[in-house]
């Protein structure tokens, strides 16, 4: 990240609604893990993500948004993305590099790498999905958003996403 501050859920909101993209946004406990997601979202429509920050052995960042019930083998991602020994990164890292916090982790989080440094791998159930909601930089609240307009958004950020299909590895599995 630059020497800027990171942007707060407002500017995000902002941001998504100067793209011309239609977001629903709720309060909430603060929820750090998937498990605590699903116990008090409610009725918070669409599908919902599980948010990997990695490195790999060239320290190239990885932001991995998958859908909340896939299964995520490091190994097996590694050969997919054909790079060296993915492993998680530190927290300071992530705050450094995407602005964020454990349980804030999101893919709306590049609206504070404007330098690319992060790599984003967008699981292909997402991008396709009618509804998919995030945190919005914080994890007190929830925002909804098509899975068209997230890819929208993540290009307008210069961060064009890998996508994969990781249907396939809950097949393989």
């Amino acid at each position: 990240m630059s020497d800027q501050q990171p942007k707060t859920p407002e500017q995000l909101l902002d941001t998504l609604e100067q793209l011309g993209l239609r977001t629903t946004t709720v309060s909430h406990q603060a929820v750090m893990t998937v498990e605590q997601s699903r116990a008090l979202r409610g009725d918070i429509p669409g599908h919902h993500s599980k948010n990997l920050f990695l490195k790999d052995k060239k320290k190239q960042l990885w932001l991995v948004v998958a859908d909340e019930h896939r299964v995520i083998g490091l190994k097996n991602l590694r050969k997919r993305l054909n790079v060296a020994n993915l492993s998680f990164a530190k927290p300071e890292l992530l705050l450094e590099a995407l602005g964020v916090t454990p349980g804030s982790v999101t893919p709306f989080a590049v609206i504070n790498d404007p330098h690319g440094r992060v790599t984003v791998v967008l699981d292909k159930a997402l991008l396709g999905a009618d509804q998919v909601s995030f945190h919005p930089l914080t994890n007190t609240q929830t925002t909804t958003i098509t899975g068209q307009d997230l890819g929208l958004f993540l290009r307008a950020m210069n961060h064009e996403p890998i996508v994969i299909d990781f249907a396939l590895d809950m097949q393989n599995a």
